[in-house]
């Protein structure tokens, strides 16, 4: 979990941090321990400013992200990981998805 600052145009989101998780089995535990009110609020939050984000984003090297723009890439990674359950599921599993964290690994 990541507690570090967002940059400054995504501090109001930094009340998500606890989002910010660099690993996707983080993020797919997370979602599902997750109610889908804790799920909308971060739906809702991000939403309307993921344009601004993948625009920020897209300034940086992936290779040389510095350390609050890293944050912010995960926090983003985290709106992806719980758009499905949102406008389709309606609920925080994934049905017949990609839901078992332990089911692929990525290679290192």
């Amino acid at each position: 979990m990541s507690h570090g600052s967002l940059p400054p145009s995504f501090r109001s989101l930094e009340r998500f941090n606890a989002w910010a998780l660099a690993k996707e089995g983080d993020r797919i535990r997370k979602r599902r321990a997750s109610t889908m009110e804790e799920l909308r609020e971060l739906y809702d939050a991000l939403m309307p400013q993921m344009e601004a984000i993948v625009a920020y984003l897209d300034q940086f090297s992936p290779a040389h992200l510095p350390e609050d723009a890293q944050r912010l890439l995960w926090l983003a990674l985290s709106f992806v990981e719980v758009t499905s359950a949102v406008e389709l599921y309606g609920q925080p599993e994934v049905r017949n998805g990609l839901d078992d964290p332990t089911r692929f690994r990525p290679v290192e």
